[in-house]
């Protein structure tokens, strides 16, 4: 090789490496720039949060996560409900396919065209937000204060929830600066605007405002149009019928447990008879069985009678289930 070949050969390897530089510089000056940036107020925020808090708080109620996470993820992963995803396709938090079977359309994320879920309202959206955080994978978020905001938004981003590595500050940043942790302490919310997102809900009935206001009360959510509870460490079936008038007997059939059982912390707590197959949505839709599921377990995740779980599925009190069984629940 010539020196003036070598003179040419090296200019091309300092173009190649400068426009490599510059592509890295590229690519990282979003997060560089969202670390000298704080977090600043703007109406187009605001009017989101306004639309959508009662809906994170009922989420809250229901579910048991903050609702100043929510609201925050909502905001981030939506553009304040801007984004393409959010106007098209109703999802508000950048949830991808994965096992879904529902609707669906592709956007080029992480890779090009990405299969991301379609939903029919944002209320659907917000109510597959908090059951895809019930995965084993988010589980132990739930050990956490609901007044930890900052613990979910390091626990999110530590158990995989986004690739941005600044995607816990941003959470922490959004809710600090619209005070968004003060949704956490809510204990009511305005059924009429969670209906207007596309939400069926219905108020708690009388019969199951708590009767015994010396104790601590429990909040009552709804699955399955059935109420519940969640239990608390040391709770039995005697202490949470006192506190809403009922039966002990009666809740202790209902949960097909004895009635002397002492409960633990989110043992699931049903007020109402169970029924004989979970709602409609999950019609199509088989339970994938998860490390330490039971078939008691999934009963009780989809208010549905164990007897009938396993009468649906055709299979005898003694079968063993093991991870990755698909079971019908519908």
């Amino acid at each position: 090789m010539t020196t003036k070949d070598k003179t040419t050969d090296n200019g091309i390897r300092h173009r190649i490496c400068a426009i490599t530089l510059i592509m890295a510089m590229a690519a990282i000056m979003p997060y560089v720039a969202s670390a000298m940036e704080p977090v600043k107020w703007n109406q187009r925020y605001q009017n989101y949060i306004d639309k959508y808090s009662d809906l994170a708080v009922y989420q809250m109620l229901k579910h048991n996560i903050p609702a100043s996470i929510t609201m925050a993820q909502g905001l981030l992963e939506s553009a304040a409900g801007e984004s393409t995803l959010a106007r098209k396709g109703n999802n508000h938090f950048g949830i991808k396919c994965h096992d879904w079977t529902g609707p669906s359309m592709k956007k080029d994320d992480d890779a090009i065209g990405e299969c991301f879920r379609v939903y029919k309202s944002p209320y659907d959206s917000y109510e597959d937000h908090s059951k895809f955080l019930e995965r084993p994978r988010y589980r132990r978020l739930f050990s956490l204060r609901r007044t930890d905001y900052a613990g979910w938004a390091r626990g999110l981003k530590a158990c995989g929830y986004a690739t941005n590595p600044r995607y816990a500050d941003l959470l922490i940043d959004i809710i600090r600066c619209y005070n968004l942790h003060a949704l956490d302490n809510a204990k009511t919310y305005d059924i009429a605007k969670v209906r207007g997102t596309g939400g069926k809900v219905d108020e708690v009935p009388r019969k199951f405002v708590a009767h015994n206001t010396t104790t601590t009360e429990h909040v009552v959510r709804m699955n399955n149009r059935n109420y519940y509870v969640f239990a608390r460490k040391g709770d039995t079936f005697k202490t949470i019928g006192k506190e809403f008038g009922l039966s002990y007997r009666k809740l202790a059939k209902i949960n097909e447990r004895d009635k002397q059982t002492v409960l633990d912390d989110w043992d699931i707590v049903y007020l109402e008879k169970k029924r004989t197959r979970a709602d409609k949505e999950f019609k199509n839709r088989p339970h994938i069985v998860c490390e330490g599921e039971s078939m008691y377990t999934i009963a009780q995740k989809y208010g549905i009678r164990l007897k009938s779980l396993y009468k649906k599925n055709r299979m005898s009190p003694d079968y063993q289930l093991r991870v990755g069984d698909r079971i019908r629940v519908y």
